[in-house]
């Protein structure tokens, strides 16, 4: 193919400026398109595809609903050419390095890792949601560009190259090895979850494992799994355990906890759902960009300072206002106030463990009669609200993933915060509504 393509020549309406990689996949091309005057990355496929016709149509399909992925975090298709036999996909010419390129340094920061993780997680949830498994998540196939947004090239190529039902043609890639008739084995040995190592079918979980390797790799500067050969490799990822006391002390534990979960070998024990990822990430953020020095945290955020003047006076007028209020009710209660003292007992929940963790919740209605706390199920945060007089313990349903919840005035409603949105949700029942949106 290489003989055919060259600096200078023209594929439709694109003009080939230089090579940028080759591998098992293809051929990758900058290119110019003089139409629309904008530089475009040109993916040249494997011959073999303009010679099998089922496979050709099968591929033009999947390229479509890859193009329905518009996201900021994926690297954009912009076309499909088809020219004198060559096939070739119009790709989202992204600058900057890839993470592999950032790793070769060192590890990464965790303030700076954690971000492009959530990214990563954004860009891997919206496929998910479309049915699209990328099976080939590495730090390859991942920029960062200069103002810090992540791109996840090659978007279900790997999805787009194999079918499940028809035995892959591996020789023209370095990230397809052929097993036996019982399956293929299809991914980057490195970053494979173990199914994938074994040849089974895959789904979505084979991602959030490989997703965990590329986390695993950013805070550590080293791959999670490695050897000598390619067996060896495989075997490790069958057989072998993270090397846990490899991560920083610095890691929270919440991140901690997020990596075991995403490198459990048994797939019906690893996290389920990619954004249950992103959501813990999130939450670690708020709480780690608290704990960012001073003289950091300055040159990130341009507001800091103006808040380091008004904190002090913020603080002061709380105080304030607490020690007028508990004077204020102290004059005005009865000096015998026995009779307004309830005990109570609390049964532990059935549903799963309390969350008092950063943005869970205890909470006390303004007329003391109900009682909201936070209960993990599954990894998630739900919200129960128990009638007091009763004991009774009803799920908030509508409320899930929900942080930081606090009481209306006059205790009929619930307010929180979810998925970048402040909502509220009736306490007599119904769906929750979004008040506005709190990407923060």
């Amino acid at each position: 193919m290489s003989e055919t393509i060259s600096p200078n020549s023209t594929i439709a309406q694109y003009t080939i400026v230089s090579k940028i990689g080759e591998g098992g996949m293809g051929e990758v091309w900058r290119a110019r398109d003089t139409r629309l005057n904008r530089d475009v990355a040109i993916k040249l496929l494997p011959a073999t595809f303009a010679l099998d016709a089922e496979r050709l149509a099968r591929f033009r399909r999947e390229a479509q609903v890859l193009a329905s992925l518009n996201h900021p975090n994926v690297a954009a298709i912009y076309g499909l050419e088809e020219c004198d036999g060559v096939i070739a996909l119009i790709l989202e010419l992204v600058p900057g390095p890839t993470i592999a390129d950032r790793v070769a340094s060192g590890p990464i920061p965790i303030d700076e890792a954690l971000p492009i993780a959530r990214q990563i997680a954004e860009a891997l949830e919206v496929a998910h949601e479309r049915g699209i498994v990328h099976r080939d998540i590495k730090p390859a196939n991942i920029k960062v560009t200069e103002e810090g947004s992540v791109k996840v090239l090659d978007f279900g190529l790997a999805k787009i190259l194999a079918d499940d039902s028809v035995e892959a043609d591996l020789s023209h890639s370095p990230t397809l090895i052929k097993g036996t008739q019982a399956g293929v084995i299809l991914g980057t040995a490195a970053y494979m979850s173990p199914e994938q190592a074994r040849g089974k079918t895959v789904d979505k979980r084979a991602d959030v494992w490989a997703f965990g390797c590329v986390l695993f790799e950013m805070l550590t500067g080293n791959k999670i799994f490695s050897g000598e050969s390619l067996t060896d490799i495989l075997a490790e990822v069958v057989k072998e355990e993270p090397n846990w006391s490899s991560l920083p002390p610095s890691t929270p534990p919440s991140i901690q906890r997020l990596l075991r979960r995403c490198l459990t070998k048994d797939p019906r024990q690893r996290l389920r759902d990619i954004g249950e990822a992103r959501f813990e990430i999130c939450e670690t953020l708020a709480g780690v960009s608290s704990t960012i020095p001073e003289a950091q945290a300055s040159t990130r955020s341009p507001f800091s300072a103006k808040w380091r003047g008004i904190l002090p006076w913020a603080i002061t007028g709380i105080a304030l206002l607490v020690t007028i209020s508990v004077l204020y009710f102290r004059k005005s209660s009865p000096s015998d106030t026995s009779a307004g003292v309830k005990q109570f007992t609390l049964a532990q929940p059935t549903q799963g463990p309390l969350d008092l963790t950063f943005g869970g919740a205890l909470l006390l209605s303004p007329d003391g009669t109900q009682l909201v706390n936070s209960i993990r199920i599954g990894g998630n945060r739900q919200l129960f609200v128990r009638q007091l007089s009763s004991g009774v313990a009803q799920l908030l349903d509508g409320a899930q993933g929900a942080s930081d919840p606090f009481f209306s005035p006059d205790g009929k409603w619930l307010a929180f915060f979810a998925n970048g949105m402040l909502k509220k949700i009736s306490l007599s029942g119904g769906a929750a509504e979004i008040i506005n949106k709190a990407p923060n």
